[in-house]
């Protein structure tokens, strides 16, 4: 299992979070670092700082609590306005900047972030130049394989990116215009390996042990980020440290302690967020914890009418108080 390392900090192993807009918040991190990953990103803070008054700003800068390396992901497309953005996090516990050029969102593209940023090379030189010249401590790039599948510039961004002082690189497996469809193709993730002497981080479609595997061989990454397949299971996280390490499967966590991973993720978004806040966004959580299990979706239903935190946690211990029979959780 390889080492992976960013500036000065070297990982308890190479399984990131990847951070996904609206829901690597702080306790979906915490959730995750506790079920096996060795470092979380930050949800995406817009670089205005102008905006930073917001709620939902707010609380994506909350690190309370958090173990060292923090991370902090940033997003725009103007390069002083991301350097501040850089030093402003790092004055407030930041310890390792990422820089978002993954993101296919149109919102964000539409204004010249995220992936739309590989279409200019220019630009992101002066993004990076920039970010790197602003801060002192390690500066990431997450990004696609490219604008577009006759457009995969991901290895010279790169080698740009390396000699400019990234520390780091994740690379998705997609370009922009793939979104989220298709199969993610990791050949342009193994040129990127092959072309720079950073560590690079493979992402996009790693959802099981043998995947993790098969990636880790395929591309010669230093380590995984894995995003979508932790959404309702945490525990992919040990399950992939403990086949890497072993060969071996885990069994399946029992209902009991999904039961006990949920409800205490249910606390935590009640706390962090506020009851009415917090009600509304567990209900996307739950949704993903129970997909396999309730595949007619007439709990979730039942559970999203639900407006209180108590209506919630009791309706959660009830469904397993009826589920438990000794089998095992589905995941």
């Amino acid at each position: 299992m390889p080492t992976a390392k960013i500036g000065p900090y070297t990982l308890p192993n190479p399984l990131i979070v990847a951070p996904m807009a609206g829901v690597t918040d702080r306790p979906f991190r915490l959730l995750c670092r506790k079920m096996g990953a060795g470092l979380a990103v930050s949800e995406m803070v817009i670089a205005d700082s102008k905006l930073w008054h917001t709620r939902k700003s707010r609380t994506r800068m909350d690190h309370a609590g958090e173990p060292e390396p923090r991370s902090v992901q940033i997003a725009g497309g103007d390069p002083e306005m991301l350097a501040n953005a850089a030093r402003l996090n790092a004055e407030s516990g930041a310890q390792i900047i990422d820089i978002n050029m993954g993101c296919p969102a149109k919102k964000v593209c539409n204004k010249a972030a995220g992936s739309a940023l590989m279409k200019d090379e220019r630009l992101v030189r002066e993004i990076l130049e920039a970010v790197v010249s602003a801060v002192n401590i390690p500066v990431t790039l997450k990004m696609r394989t490219g604008w577009d599948q006759s457009y995969r510039n991901a290895p010279a961004i790169a080698r740009m990116a390396e000699d400019i002082g990234i520390q780091a690189l994740a690379v998705h497996g997609r370009t922009r215009a793939d979104k989220y469809n298709g199969d993610a193709e990791y050949d342009t993730i193994a040129e990127v390996k092959a072309s720079v002497g950073i560590p690079v981080f493979a992402n996009g479609d790693i959802t099981s042990p043998e995947k993790a595997r098969e990636v880790l061989a395929y591309t010669g990454a230093d380590g995984l980020l894995i995003g979508r397949a932790a959404q309702g299971s945490p525990w992919i996280f040990r399950e992939i440290l403990h086949f890497l390490e072993t060969g071996q499967h885990l069994p399946a966590p029992p209902l009991n302690e999904v039961e006990k991973i949920l409800s205490e993720h249910l606390v935590a978004l009640h706390s962090f967020y506020g009851e009415l806040m917090g009600v509304r966004i567990a209900r996307k959580h739950v949704g993903w914890y129970l997909q396999s299990h309730d595949t007619d979706k007439q709990f979730r239903s039942r559970f999203n009418a639900f407006d209180t935190a108590l209506e919630q946690k009791d309706s959660i211990q009830q469904y397993f108080s009826g589920l438990r029979n000794g089998e095992e959780f589905a995941a």
